[in-house]
Parts: C-alpha cells; structure tokens; sequence
C-alpha cells in the first residue's frame, strides 16, 4: 500500500505539466480556510447555484480543472472571486479519471486545510448543516483527531421523467429532483482498502437491473483534513493511507456521518450521456453513461410507491442513510 501510495504521488507530480493556470487566486488562501477541490467538464449550467450553496456552507475558497470545456465554464470560473481555476487538454481517462489533476492540487495546496473534494452535481449536507457552518463541523472533527469524513451519494429525482421539466442555470436542482429510495442497497467491504462499497437505489434498479453488481458506487469520502502524503485512489470512494477509508465502527455503533445530495438525474442527463459515451473518458469505456444513454430512450420514471420526498438532513438519520453520532 506505501508504494502504491508512492506511485500516485509520483504519478500526480508527472501530470502536473498539463494543468495551465487560467485564473490562480491561491494566494489568498488563509491557514485555516475550508476548501473545495472540483475537476469538471462543461457544466456552467450548473455553477452559479453550486457555488452559492456552498458559499453559504462555508467553503472560504474554490479550487477547480476545467478539462476541456467548451460552454464557457473556464471563463465564468475565472471571473469569480474566490475561485482558482486550472485547464487541463488532456485525456481525462489517462490522468486517472482527474485523479492526478486533483491529487496534485490538493498536495500543493490543501496541504493542512479541512477539504471537501465533490463533483459539480454533488451536494454536501451533515448533521446540524441546516444551522452550523461547515467549519463547526471541521473543528468538532479536529477536537476528535478525525481526519476524514464519510458520507452516501443519494440519488434526487423528480416524480416525473427526468426530461419533463427542464433545468435552468442557476436554479437549485432539488426543486426538480424532491424524491430519493429510503431502501434498495447493500454494503460490502472492499478487503484492500477497508472502505465501505454501497450500490442501489434508483440507477441500480432502473439502469442496471439486470447487471446490479455494475452499478455505481456511492460510499464517498469527500471531506478530509489533507497532508501532502494522502492520495485519492478511486474517485472519492477510497484513500491512501488506508485508515482514512475506515469512517465507520466497526463495534456496532455509529460514527459520524453524512449525504451527497446527488443532482444527475435532471434533464441535462440525457445530452451528458451521449457526450461522454462518444468521448469514452470515463471508467469502462464509459460504461455507465452508455447505460444512462440507452436507457433514457425508454424514458424511465424512477418515482415508485416506496419514494421518499427529501424534507432534511433528520429525515436521511431516521432512515439510517446518515447519522450524528456522538457530535451534540
């Protein structure tokens, strides 16, 4: 594991080279300033009302790769104030899906900070989120010599088909995307890296059906305390050094834990997927986003009798998707 860790380290270092600043604003990083670390491609759509969610959740500064986009979304991203952006023309697939892109960043500047690493249509929410800021968060997890974070992606979507109601820029999605499966996973345990594997809910039962176990995963560790020696290995699911995937008790209780609001099943899902699946950028030769293409031809409800309507964070700890442990 040390030189598997020393391989990415090294890898992140090499691919460096194709990040080219386009706006860096770092040094108006604080000591002790909450960070997002972002890697997207054309998604100015959804930008204006990521960026004001987690404006008002704390983050301090944004750190982000453009790969390539051609919307504009280099372009906003620059005019913004707290927002450092690097393009990267390279191939997606072979920086590790971003992973080099942003295991570089975050060694070369979230190096100390408290940092959340989520993708564009990703939305993070903890305990208490609905009245305490991230950073009282960070500090009750500092004050527990907690490194990392672990949250579930939740699937959002809208009680109709996924293109009924089209998405505007700057609209906050979960006005469309109100429902999420209460139920339908299951966890296992990934025996190299110690971390969680959770499938299910409404991809799995719509898009892979008959191919669950190629569902995606949705056990996530975005949020970490980060040291120039750590290395994400598998998108967010998993880190190097292996104890920070352990964010669950093993003895029967409960840590600590949150959701990723999960935005993807909207109307841009269907001119995203052919857009990937023609690049083939991403894991499997883009595997999933084949599926989504496909499969939205037969325009799919996931809305079913058993969908829940998201009301809060509560609501996910009485379900058991989420929980506050200990923190009071």
């Amino acid at each position: 594991m040390r030189l598997r860790r020393k391989r990415r380290l090294a890898r992140c270092l090499r691919k460096r080279r194709q990040l080219k600043p386009v706006s860096d604003k770092s040094a108006n990083i604080r000591r002790d300033d909450v960070l997002l670390m972002s890697v997207l491609r054309n998604e100015k759509i959804r930008l204006p009302y990521f960026l004001e969610y987690y404006r008002k959740l704390g983050i301090d500064h944004f750190l982000f790769v453009d790969n390539n986009s051609d919307d504009g979304s280099s372009e906003y991203l620059a005019s913004q104030p707290d927002v450092s952006v690097w393009q990267a023309n390279a191939s997606y697939k072979r920086a590790s899906f971003g992973l080099d892109w942003s295991n570089y960043l975050l060694r070369r500047y979230a190096h100390g900070h408290w940092v959340l690493t989520v993708d564009p249509d990703e939305f993070f929410i903890y305990p208490f989120c609905d009245t305490r800021p991230i950073r009282a968060l960070t500090d009750w997890l500092d004050g527990c010599a907690v490194r990392s974070f672990g949250t579930m992606l939740i699937d959002m979507y809208p009680q109709g088909p996924v293109d009924a109601e089209p998405y505007h820029e700057g609209q906050d999605p979960f006005q469309i995307a109100r429902w999420f499966d209460a139920g339908n996973y299951m966890i296992t345990m990934n025996p190299d890296y110690k971390n969680l594997w959770i499938q299910g809910g409404p991809r799995a039962r719509v898009f892979f059906r008959d191919a669950p176990l190629q569902a995606p995963a949705l056990n996530k560790i975005p949020l970490v305390k980060w040291d120039r020696r750590y290395v994400y290995v598998s998108s967010t699911h998993s880190l190097l050094p292996r104890g920070l995937n352990q964010v669950y008790d093993e003895w029967g209780g409960e840590k600590t834990s949150g959701a990723l609001l999960h935005a993807k099943l909207i109307s841009t899902l269907g001119e995203k997927a052919r857009e990937e699946m023609l690049r083939g950028q991403h894991y499997r030769r883009s595997g999933e986003y084949r599926a989504y293409a496909e499969g939205l031809d037969e325009q799919p409800v996931f809305w079913c009798d058993r969908s829940e309507k998201y009301i809060n964070w509560r609501q996910l700890e009485i379900l058991g998707l989420m929980s506050k442990g200990n923190w009071a």
